[in-house]
Parts: C-alpha cells; structure tokens; sequence
C-alpha cells in the first residue's frame, strides 16, 4: 500500500506550537502561601481545591480565585448611626480579626460568593453598630458601655457565623472612639477636666487623711508601748511585793515554829521536871530534906515546947 502525503506540514507544527506556547502558560498558576485555589467553568463552582504552590487548569474556559485560610484583619470604616436620643454620630474604624477555616471554603463559596466577609462581617458590623447605638444614649455609646462594644459585635458575629455553618471564625473585634458633634465634644472634655479635679481632690483628700490615720496609729502605738510598760513596770512591782511578803510569811512561819519548838520543850522540861519531883516526894525524901534544913538553922530550941516542925514525921 502506498501512504499517501503528511499532513503535519512546517506550518501545522509551528501553530500547534504556536498554540501550545499560548496556552501552557495560561494554564499553569501560582496559589500564594496561606491561600487555596478555588476553580469555576462557566460560572459553576468545582468541588475540591488546590494547594498553595503551581497547579493546571483548562485554560481559557477556568477561571481561579485564591481564598485566604490564614488570619485576616477586615476594616470597616465610616460607619454611621444614631443613638437613642438622636444624636448622629459615626464610627471611623471597626477592625475584625477572622479566618475561614480550609475545609468550608467550598461550602461558603458556593453559598455566598467568594465576597462572602461582605454579608457576614462587613454588612454585619453596620449592623450591629446601628442596634447599639439606637439601644443606649450618648452617654452610654461614648462612655458608660463603650467598653462592652468590642465583645457585643464579637458575639454577635461569631453566633451568626456558627449557626450559618459559614466555617468562619471571629478571633477579636477592635472599635474605635466614635467621632460625635464638636459642641457635645467640648462638652464632654469639659466634664472629663471636671472630673479629673475633682478625683485629683478626692485623691488628696484620701492622701491627706491617710496621713492623719498613720498619726493617729502611730499615737495609738506609742500610747499602748507606754502603757504596756508601765504594766510591765507594775506587774513587777507587785511581783516584788509578793515576793516580799512571801519571805515575811515564810520568816514569820519559821519564827512561830521556833517558839513553839521552844516553848514545847520548855513545857516538856517543865513537866518532866514535875514528874521527878513528883517521884521525890516520898516520906523518907521529906524526913530527909526536914533534917537538912534543921541542920542548917542556927539557932538551937531547948524545952517541952519544941515547934512541931521539929518532931519526927508521924
């Protein structure tokens, strides 16, 4: 059989490659680190995602978003409202810090565009401002509660996100100072001014009496040390004359046994002297003691009548 003539002439293959120089470089793209390609073909989302890094798709009929799955900072600006009084006043910056979690980007998507922080945060964010402010006065707008503002819109937020299943995460909600009229302003500097004397009076006041308080401790200290010493002073004193009488106790208890002691032998002596004399007190003892004193008389009796203490004993 004979071939009949190639039709890949020199101009076919230099447009192919003419084409195919074309297009490869279209359907090569770069995802950037911390983002997720997201693909649609005629206006219909494709399921999945790609990588950071190079990826292919069909080029010309494809076209790529990258969707961010690290933390982002959304700022809202100028935002006006009206409090409960009527005052107008605005907002300059509302921050929220938020990321997309990476399995519901296809999800959220779909269902609300690759746009999608404009319907949950930034259209939110007016929002909840406006509810905050037609709920409270200025008062409370600009001082009392605008400490609260920063929690409120974050809960707020991250209910409506969650109970959307919007896979978007608010991490933190930052609201500037609101700008409110210039005369309200002045005013309200000339109340701050107000305030600040007077608790710089009430600080000194404060300063003042704690200084008369630590006197009057210290009064009170050194009063109750006096006192305490001269306690002291008499508890020993006392201490001292206890002691004192005590040892006079005691002398006179020595004392009082001494006499006794001695008048106890006394009496025994006494009576034991009783007691021998008693058993000297015989008839011969008598005649004996008669006769002695006779012989010691000086004088000598003659005649009948001789004093009887002279005759014998009977």
């Amino acid at each position: 059989l004979r071939r009949g003539p190639s039709t890949m002439t020199p101009i076919n293959i230099a447009w192919i490659v003419s084409i195919a120089a074309l297009l490869i470089p279209l359907s090569i793209h770069r995802i950037q680190e911390g983002h997720v390609g997201v693909y649609y073909i005629g206006g219909a989302l494709l399921e999945g995602y790609t990588e950071a890094g190079f990826n292919m798709m069909w080029p010309l009929i494809t076209r790529v978003h990258e969707m961010q799955i690290t933390i982002q900072t959304d700022e809202v600006t100028a935002i006006p409202c009206g409090t409960r009084g009527g005052v107008m006043i605005s907002f300059d910056k509302v921050e929220v810090v938020n990321i997309l979690k990476k399995d519901h980007v296809v999800q959220t998507v779909k269902q609300y565009g690759t746009d999608y922080d404009k319907l949950w945060i930034f259209d939110k964010i007016h929002h909840e401002i406006n509810q905050f402010c037609s709920q409270h006065s200025l008062q409370e707008v600009y001082i009392e509660k605008f400490d609260t503002v920063d929690d409120r819109i974050k809960e707020a937020l991250q209910a409506d996100c969650s109970r959307f299943d919007t896979g978007i995460e608010i991490i933190a909600v930052r609201v500037t100072k609101p700008r409110i009229p210039e005369v309200v302003r002045r005013n309200y500097e000339e109340m701050e001014a107000q305030r600040t004397q007077l608790m710089i009076a009430v600080e000194r006041q404060k300063v003042i009496e704690k200084e008369a308080e630590t006197e009057r401790r210290k009064a009170r200290i050194e009063a109750e040390k006096v006192a305490e010493v001269s306690a002291i002073k008499k508890q020993q004193e006392i201490m001292e004359q206890e002691a004192a009488r005590n040892v006079s106790v005691i002398k006179d208890h020595m004392l009082l046994a001494r006499e006794r002691a001695e008048s106890d032998a006394a009496t025994y002596r006494r009576d034991s002297e009783a007691q021998s004399n008693q058993k000297l007190l015989t008839k011969e003892y008598l005649e004996l003691m008669r006769i002695t004193a006779m012989a010691n008389l000086s004088k000598v009796y003659y005649g009948d009548s001789i004093p009887k203490m002279f005759t014998p004993l009977a």
